[in-house]
């Protein structure tokens, strides 16, 4: 009996986990301030629930901050085009988002811009992807 009660805890834990992983837009992010940043890739994961994409942006200074953005799901993104090789290390880029709640330096991006003009709606969880 305490076998079948601790295989039931396990299972239990393991749905609860991912579903307390991914959270809602307006937790996180506020759609109140928007941000524009440019900057240069410098990482890019494409894993669930939502891809996300490292970019260094330099100041006035010339002080380099890294920031985190989010996309979609890795599922929405390719029905919409997009590939795990659509951003790559190195590409310059525009992106257009909402910061995040806690200041942390975090958007959701909404649009993002590369370097030669081509611009990518990359729809954000507030769209409920």
């Amino acid at each position: 009996m305490r076998i079948v009660f601790g295989f039931l805890a396990a299972a239990m834990l393991a749905v609860v986990a991912p579903v307390s992983a991914h959270h809602s837009f307006a937790a996180q992010y506020d759609a109140n301030q928007p941000v524009t940043l440019t900057g240069v890739v410098t990482k890019v994961e494409w894993t669930n629930p939502h891809a996300r994409f490292y970019i260094n942006v330099k100041d006035a200074d010339g002080q380099t901050t890294t920031w985190n953005l989010e996309l979609a799901s890795p599922n929405y993104l390719k029905r919409a085009g997009w590939s795990s090789t659509s951003l790559k290390e190195g590409d310059e880029v525009t992106v257009e988002g909402s910061l995040a709640r806690s200041g942390a330096n975090m958007a959701n991006a909404r649009m993002v811009t590369f370097a030669d003009g081509t611009r990518v709606f990359a729809r954000s969880s507030a769209d409920g992807a």
